[in-house]
């Protein structure tokens, strides 16, 4: 009934309370779960709270109603003390007023986000289990709309990710992802960075202002060097009798650069990483060609290192219980260690070139698309205009990215479980083109809509009156594998019928003998198409026989020779593979229907 609205939000407020009290005896545990039972706090046919009216009181008391009993429990209790219970039955409490409309539906979570601003980031680890173990219940209670829902659970997820540390907390900032993405539908545009900017806010800062600065000495020496250099050179080009190969002829070996030398080369390629069109510029394109030729050739030459927990463990330590070794987190970078002291063990880590390594592969696929091939194709013309940009990659820079790209994949293959590796990178590089195409098509929705009950209910009738077993009918004369019986001389039908040939199951070899021997040059075109059925059959049943107790052979199998492969001696595909450092998939050309760029 409704009541008014002077003593409305004092009334509320002791019911609260009083719930809250009870609470208490029905709820025994002092942890986040199990969750209250609402049911359980009232007798038969109690309401939980009385209704008031209109909606907007209705709402705007019981935020203040919550409030009023949440502020003092958070400034008196601790997370750890038993009392705090009573921060999660008074969110169970309203949660249930919001599933019965007595109040807002975003209640719970604006009282959810009062009460992670007010803890530390190590009670938040705490807190947080609550909106993950009631995720589902807060999603889909209320009657209102979810958007005010999904406003507040960005807003209180964006606030917790800026007080946390990447590097300190990562795991609890995956917690925070993840719930975001759970709580979102897939194709949501709140997720999606529509308009394409890069984080350029991300700066890898590094000991750039320490160069070597020429003395006047120095400057003298190296101008008497270069006199004699050059005399050197006169006298060497007078005694030059015989003709020298043409410079194109002689291989010129990539030369690699000094720590020294390298360090500010290499970090700097962070620089075109965080912010991709910046290379649009001629001269930048120019030093990051350089700079990521030289970070390959020198990740060749230095030797490799892999983390001591890695290979302990693949070489066959036993792991106990406790182990609290972490293959995930052993290689995680939230930011780069820059200090020339720890440059040299950087680069002769795996784990730090290949994640290297993989951000060139994403910035080079965004340049792929830039070509003019690229742009030319329908999904692209057709896409937003803040997606679009003005440059387009040069047939020479088109030819150097696909080069570089072919050479950093064949590397990345070259390490420890190098081939696994490579094809999850390509992978999700591939995936990701994918959803970049479709963030360029404006986010289409790819939800499918249900199927209508009557459709189904037909649907399931037509399918199980399709398989029921219908009455069997006599055949009609006599089958063709027994005509042979109907054909032989008196006394001698039984006798073929026992014949081994008639129920000994072929081999894969005898029908690989029947396709060489058929006929293979048909006189017509209705020959020739009968022969092709044969022949695909006769491999088919090959196929199939082999299947059952030589599987292994297949990996000799090719479409070309056909099911003869199966039994020619010689390497298998995967050993063909691994003395050819190609990639699986081709990196020669970007997938036509995978074009997209990196947002």
């Amino acid at each position: 009934m409704a009541i008014s609205a002077m003593s409305s939000e004092g009334s509320l407020s002791s019911r609260l309370s009083a719930l809250v009290q009870r609470a208490r005896a029905v709820k025994q545990e002092t942890s986040i779960d199990p969750p209250l039972q609402i049911s359980a706090l009232l007798d038969d046919n109690e309401a939980i709270v009385e209704r008031i009216e209109p909606r907007d009181l209705r709402e705007l008391t019981a935020e203040s109603a919550a409030k009023n009993i949440l502020y003092p429990i958070l400034s008196s209790a601790r997370i750890n003390d038993p009392s705090f219970v009573d921060v999660w039955n008074l969110l169970d409490i309203v949660q249930g007023c919001a599933d019965r409309d007595l109040c807002s539906n975003q209640l719970v979570l604006l009282l959810a986000e009062e009460v992670l601003d007010s803890l530390s980031i190590a009670d938040c680890h705490v807190a947080f289990n609550y909106l993950e173990s009631r995720r589902e219940a807060i999603l889909s209670g209320g009657t209102g709309t979810t958007g005010s829902k999904e406003m507040v659970i960005l807003r209180t997820c964006n606030e917790l990710l800026r007080r946390l540390s990447r590097a300190e907390d990562p795991v609890f900032c995956g917690r925070v992802y993840v719930f975001l993405f759970q709580s979102f539908p897939l194709g949501h545009k709140g997720s999606v960075n529509l308009r394409g900017e890069f984080h350029v806010g991300n700066v890898t800062t590094f000991e750039d202002w320490i160069v070597s600065e020429q003395t006047d000495d120095q400057v003298m020496e190296d101008a008497s060097n270069t006199e004699q250099v050059e005399s050197v050179k006169g006298e060497v080009k007078a005694e030059e009798t015989k003709p020298s190969e043409p410079e194109s002829s002689v291989e010129r070996k990539p030369t690699t650069k000094d720590l020294a030398t390298l360090y500010p080369v290499f970090w700097s390629l962070q620089h075109s990483f965080s912010n991709p069109p910046q290379l649009f510029d001629e001269g930048k394109f120019k030093h990051f060609q350089d700079a990521l030729e030289a970070t390959l050739a020198k990740f060749k030459e230095v030797d490799k290192v892999i983390q001591s927990g890695e290979s302990a463990r693949k070489a066959g330590s036993p792991t106990t219980a406790d182990d609290s070794y972490d293959e995930f987190a052993n290689a995680f970078n939230p930011k780069y260690l820059t200090s020339r002291d720890l440059f040299k063990l950087e680069l002769s880590d795996v784990a730090f070139q290949r994640h290297v390594l993989v951000q060139a592969l994403i910035l080079i696929d965004f340049l792929l698309t830039l070509t003019g091939t690229a742009k030319s194709k329908p999904h692209y013309e057709n896409a937003q205009q803040s997606m679009k940009y003005n440059f387009t990659l040069s047939d020479e820079n088109t030819e150097w990215a696909l080069g570089i790209k072919n050479a950093i994949a064949n590397y990345l293959q070259d390490g420890p479980d190098g081939k696994f590796y490579y094809r999850v990178v390509d992978t999700v590089l591939s995936r990701d083109k994918n959803w970049v195409r479709w963030k360029m098509d404006r986010c289409q929705s790819f939800t499918r809509q249900k199927v209508p009950a009557k459709i189904f209910l037909e649907s399931k009738g037509g399918a199980i009156a399709a398989v029921t077993s219908k009455k069997d009918r006599k055949p009609a004369g006599v089958p063709p594998a027994l005509r042979f019986v109907a054909t032989a001389e008196p006394g001698k039908g039984l006798a073929q019928l026992r014949q081994r040939g008639k129920f000994t199951k072929p081999s894969p070899q005898d029908y690989t003998v029947r396709i060489e021997t058929t006929d293979q040059e048909p006189p017509t075109e209705e020959d020739a198409r009968e022969l092709n059925e044969k022949i695909t059959s006769s491999t088919w049943r090959g196929l199939r026989l082999a299947s059952q107790d030589q599987l292994s052979l297949f990996d000799r199998f090719n479409h070309a020779n056909g099911l003869k492969s199966l039994f020619q001696p010689g390497q298998t595909r995967i050993e063909d593979k691994g003395s050819d450092p190609q990639p699986e998939q081709s990196v020669e050309e970007p997938r036509a229907d995978q074009q997209g760029i990196v947002a």
